[in-house]
Protein backbone atom coordinates (compact mmCIF):
# COMPACT_ATOMS: atom_id res chain seq x y z
CA UNK A 1 0.00 0.00 0.00
CA UNK A 2 1.40 3.36 -1.01
CA UNK A 3 1.90 5.98 1.65
CA UNK A 4 2.09 8.76 -0.91
CA UNK A 5 -0.74 11.31 -0.78
CA UNK A 6 -3.28 11.32 -3.59
CA UNK A 7 -3.95 14.69 -5.22
CA UNK A 8 -7.55 14.95 -6.45
CA UNK A 9 -8.96 17.23 -9.13
CA UNK A 10 -12.71 16.66 -9.30
CA UNK A 11 -14.29 16.46 -12.75
CA UNK A 12 -17.13 18.98 -12.80
CA UNK A 13 -15.80 20.61 -9.64
CA UNK A 14 -15.33 24.33 -9.14
CA UNK A 15 -12.69 25.88 -11.38
CA UNK A 16 -9.58 26.56 -9.27
CA UNK A 17 -8.85 30.24 -8.66
CA UNK A 18 -5.20 29.45 -7.83
CA UNK A 19 -2.73 26.57 -8.35
CA UNK A 20 -4.11 23.83 -6.07
CA UNK A 21 -5.78 20.42 -5.94
CA UNK A 22 -9.43 20.22 -4.89
CA UNK A 23 -8.45 17.71 -2.20
CA UNK A 24 -5.44 15.80 -0.97
CA UNK A 25 -5.86 12.40 0.65
CA UNK A 26 -3.43 10.64 2.95
CA UNK A 27 -2.96 6.87 3.07
CA UNK A 28 -4.62 6.69 6.50
CA UNK A 29 -7.93 8.19 5.33
CA UNK A 30 -7.62 11.91 5.99
CA UNK A 31 -8.93 14.12 3.19
CA UNK A 32 -8.00 17.81 3.20
CA UNK A 33 -10.24 20.01 1.05
CA UNK A 34 -9.01 23.28 -0.40
CA UNK A 35 -11.04 26.32 0.58
CA UNK A 36 -14.00 26.74 -1.71
CA UNK A 37 -15.30 29.99 -3.11
CA UNK A 38 -18.92 30.91 -3.94
CA UNK A 39 -18.37 30.40 -7.67
CA UNK A 40 -20.74 28.35 -9.81
CA UNK A 41 -18.95 25.32 -11.32
CA UNK A 42 -21.34 25.45 -14.30
CA UNK A 43 -20.71 29.17 -14.91
CA UNK A 44 -17.36 30.04 -13.31
CA UNK A 45 -17.27 33.55 -14.77
CA UNK A 46 -20.80 34.46 -13.62
CA UNK A 47 -21.18 37.10 -10.91
CA UNK A 48 -21.04 35.75 -7.36
CA UNK A 49 -24.33 35.28 -5.52
CA UNK A 50 -25.39 38.36 -3.56
CA UNK A 51 -25.14 38.35 0.21
CA UNK A 52 -23.53 36.13 2.80
CA UNK A 53 -26.40 33.60 2.92
CA UNK A 54 -26.33 32.91 -0.82
CA UNK A 55 -22.53 32.83 -0.92
CA UNK A 56 -22.38 30.45 2.05
CA UNK A 57 -24.86 28.10 0.35
CA UNK A 58 -22.78 28.10 -2.84
CA UNK A 59 -19.56 27.41 -0.90
CA UNK A 60 -21.21 24.52 0.96
CA UNK A 61 -22.55 23.13 -2.33
CA UNK A 62 -19.03 23.33 -3.78
CA UNK A 63 -17.63 21.49 -0.77
CA UNK A 64 -20.29 18.81 -1.30
CA UNK A 65 -19.24 18.46 -4.97
CA UNK A 66 -15.61 17.94 -3.99
CA UNK A 67 -16.52 15.52 -1.20
CA UNK A 68 -18.77 13.53 -3.53
CA UNK A 69 -15.93 13.42 -6.05
CA UNK A 70 -13.82 11.48 -3.53
CA UNK A 71 -16.71 9.34 -2.32
CA UNK A 72 -17.50 11.28 0.87
CA UNK A 73 -20.24 13.54 2.25
CA UNK A 74 -20.50 16.44 4.70
CA UNK A 75 -21.13 13.83 7.42
CA UNK A 76 -17.45 12.83 7.07
CA UNK A 77 -16.20 16.36 7.78
CA UNK A 78 -14.52 16.71 11.19
CA UNK A 79 -13.18 20.26 10.99
CA UNK A 80 -13.86 23.48 9.05
CA UNK A 81 -12.03 26.77 8.78
CA UNK A 82 -14.21 29.64 7.66
CA UNK A 83 -13.07 33.04 6.46
CA UNK A 84 -15.31 36.10 6.35
CA UNK A 85 -14.40 39.48 4.86
CA UNK A 86 -17.15 41.29 6.80
CA UNK A 87 -16.95 39.37 10.07
CA UNK A 88 -19.03 41.59 12.35
CA UNK A 89 -21.69 42.28 9.74
CA UNK A 90 -22.02 38.72 8.41
CA UNK A 91 -21.19 36.37 11.31
CA UNK A 92 -24.76 35.76 12.53
CA UNK A 93 -26.22 35.31 9.03
CA UNK A 94 -23.29 33.07 8.07
CA UNK A 95 -23.93 30.86 11.11
CA UNK A 96 -27.64 30.62 10.33
CA UNK A 97 -26.87 29.24 6.87
CA UNK A 98 -23.83 27.14 7.80
CA UNK A 99 -25.55 25.29 10.62
CA UNK A 100 -28.30 24.06 8.30
CA UNK A 101 -25.76 21.73 6.63
CA UNK A 102 -24.91 19.73 9.76
CA UNK A 103 -27.10 17.93 12.31
CA UNK A 104 -26.87 19.61 15.72
CA UNK A 105 -25.19 16.54 17.23
CA UNK A 106 -22.66 16.14 14.36
CA UNK A 107 -21.19 19.60 13.84
CA UNK A 108 -17.49 19.67 12.89
CA UNK A 109 -14.93 21.48 14.97
CA UNK A 110 -14.66 24.97 13.51
CA UNK A 111 -12.63 28.16 13.46
CA UNK A 112 -13.99 31.33 11.86
CA UNK A 113 -11.63 34.16 11.03
CA UNK A 114 -12.21 37.69 9.79
CA UNK A 115 -9.95 38.54 6.85
CA UNK A 116 -9.32 41.66 4.79
CA UNK A 117 -10.02 40.08 1.39
CA UNK A 118 -10.64 36.80 -0.42
CA UNK A 119 -10.08 35.66 -4.00
CA UNK A 120 -12.68 36.68 -6.60
CA UNK A 121 -14.11 39.30 -4.21
CA UNK A 122 -15.90 36.63 -2.16
CA UNK A 123 -17.46 37.31 1.25
CA UNK A 124 -16.76 33.76 2.48
CA UNK A 125 -14.41 30.84 1.94
CA UNK A 126 -14.47 27.50 3.77
CA UNK A 127 -11.92 24.70 3.81
CA UNK A 128 -12.30 21.45 5.69
CA UNK A 129 -10.81 18.20 6.87
CA UNK A 130 -12.71 14.94 6.39
CA UNK A 131 -12.01 11.39 7.47
CA UNK A 132 -12.87 8.20 5.62
CA UNK A 133 -14.90 5.78 7.74
CA UNK A 134 -13.25 2.60 8.84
Amino acid sequence: MSTDPVFHMISGGPRPVAPFSHAVETADGWVILTGQMPTDPDAPDAPLPEGIGAQTRRVMENLEIVLKGVGLELSHVVQCRCYLTEFERDYAAFNATYQSYFPQDRRPARTTVGVTALAVGALVEIDCLARRPG
